[in-house]
């Protein structure tokens, strides 16, 4: 490795580490910031639901509660949402979200999640998916191709791959980037005092190998038209000509 390059990951780790512990110092002082997609209280308690669409185009759509080791694993003021949608031909996709409160542990790296599961990954990208609403823009996402081997209804084994889309979005914040959210939300904690509540949205479907390109445009499509029902934050105008390009 260049030494140039050397010294841009060392100045990152070390943002990465201060930043972690200027987080802790500050947890009693800190404000709560607003979320960056909608949400309705819960009556009654003064927490709070984030209201997925039951219907997207021709997609219906079942309610997916938090898992246990979820409830177990995150903090007591972490906001769930999730819901499994089927489109009229049968394709079927997983939109989820995860809140944080103040407690900034709700949101870690995706990767522990689907390795925990069994998932490999093989490939990591990142895509810029049209959103047309409140006026068009290109909304980053990040992409993983992870793939499994398990038994199918008959006990036989089956390879198969999952398009696993993701981003995180805070009030007027929305990045791709696991880093880049950790040290925006330092720099605004220590700038403000305000903690900005970050959700973490992902957005995924399982298919046979070979097909995971044709997945991600039947996602980004999806996207394109559930994004604007659920997201206050977006980034300014700006229309894509092409299918999203993906860059490593």
């Amino acid at each position: 490795m260049k030494p140039r390059a050397w010294a841009m990951l060392t100045l990152g780790l070390l943002l990465l580490g201060g930043g972690a512990g200027f987080l802790s110092q500050l947890e009693a002082h800190q404000r709560l910031g607003k979320p960056g997609i909608r949400v309705s209280p819960l009556p009654g308690t003064r927490r709070v639901s984030v209201p997925l669409p039951e219907r997207v185009l021709d997609y219906t759509s079942t309610n997916l509660g938090p898992t246990a080791i979820e409830v177990q694993t995150l903090p007591a003021d972490t906001t769930f949402a999730r819901r499994f949608y089927t489109a009229s031909d049968g394709f079927e996709a997983v939109l989820a979200v995860v809140m944080m409160g103040t407690d900034r542990t709700s949101i870690h790296k995706p990767e522990f999640c689907l390795e925990n599961q069994g998932w490999h990954i093989i490939q990591r990208d990142t895509l810029a998916l049209p959103v047309p609403r409140p006026h068009p823009y290109l909304l980053p996402v990040r992409r993983f191709i992870t793939t499994q081997v398990r038994p199918d209804a008959t006990g036989q084994a089956e390879r198969l791959s999952t398009v696993f889309l993701f981003w995180f979005v805070a009030d007027q914040r929305v990045t791709a980037s696991h880093l880049t959210r950790i040290l925006w939300m330092t720099w605004d904690l220590l700038r403000t005092g305000t903690l900005p509540r970050w959700a973490y949205v992902a957005c995924s479907a399982v298919c046979a190998p070979g097909t995971e390109e044709a997945t991600t445009q039947r996602l980004a499509a999806f996207l394109a038209a559930a994004v604007p029902t659920f997201q206050v934050a977006s980034l300014p105008a700006q229309t894509a000509a092409a299918p999203p390009k993906a860059t490593r």
